[in-house]
């Protein structure tokens, strides 16, 4: 029996270069599920997104996603992409499987944290106040820089890797300390600064962008104390959820986000097309 795509649309171009298309996929025409091919909108038209591939209950456990995300794969390969992402829920483990038989890696997992009605207190000690004007261009500067070198870690090409980096600054911070429904705090010990936080309260739910011990302070419990910031800030806003990603390396972070209470809700995932 033989599993193939079917397009159930014409292909989508923007206006700016970007491609999408629905197919079904079917084994012999009989429809047994779907997926979306698009080129992403973050890394542009070399890289593509595999979304939404489903397949019929009765029909998993018989190749039939294996062949579909290869299909897809070729489809991506035809618009030129050289890069796929993916991303992976949480608790889908056998798509999980799939994808690392595949050959996508790990790049980084989602978690989430569902939060107390009491917002927790700082230990002895710590406090927390805003981040200055003077402070955030430095900050800006060398978290572009992290992010950006994260992104080139893990395969990104560098000029992808900056524009993203740069672009996702602009988006989510476009007047700066100013920018609504954001915190960006510094936290103090005993009088001295050891590290930051960049907290977003947009939408419903609350979402670290960035938390930060500085080096000469690391391994003395700042980076918890940090997290319980956020986790309080959140609580402050009337926030019942609070998320944050981590990349595939970092096991020190994930291991305090797992002691946290923190649980994964999604792995990003890509490939490189050869």
């Amino acid at each position: 029996m033989t599993t193939t795509l079917r397009p159930t649309e014409p292909l989508q171009r923007d206006a700016d270069g970007a491609l999408s298309r629905h197919f079904k996929v079917c084994v012999n025409s009989r429809p047994v599920g779907a997926v979306h091919v698009a080129t992403d909108p973050q890394f542009g038209p070399a890289v593509a997104r595999i979304d939404g591939l489903r397949i019929e209950e009765p029909d998993r456990g018989r190749g039939r996603g294996t062949v579909a995300a290869l299909a897809a794969e070729e489809v991506a390969r035809g618009w030129g992409c050289t890069r796929v992402e993916i991303r992976v829920p949480g608790d889908a483990g056998p798509a999980l499987r799939l994808a690392t038989a595949l050959g996508y890696l790990h790049r980084n997992r989602g978690m989430e944290k569902q939060l107390p009605a009491t917002a927790p207190r700082l230990p002895e000690g710590s406090r927390a106040r805003p981040m200055t004007e003077a402070e955030f261009g430095p900050w800006a500067e060398r978290g572009n820089a992290h992010y950006a070198q994260s992104w080139i870690d893990r395969g990104v090409p560098e000029d992808q890797a900056w524009a993203k980096a740069l672009s996702d600054m602009a988006v989510l911070l476009p007047r700066g300390l100013a920018t609504e429904e954001v915190l960006i705090s510094v936290l103090e010990h005993e009088g001295t600064a050891v590290g930051t936080l960049w907290l977003s309260l947009a939408g419903e739910k609350a979402f670290v962008f960035d938390v930060e011990a500085d080096e000469s302070f690391r391994g003395r419990g700042h980076g918890r104390s940090l997290m319980l910031l956020a986790e309080a800030g959140a609580v402050a806003a009337g926030k019942r959820t609070i998320g944050l990603n981590v990349f595939a390396d970092n096991i020190p972070a994930e291991r305090l986000y797992v002691s946290l209470g923190y649980v994964p809700v999604g792995y990003s995932m890509y490939k490189n097309l050869l």
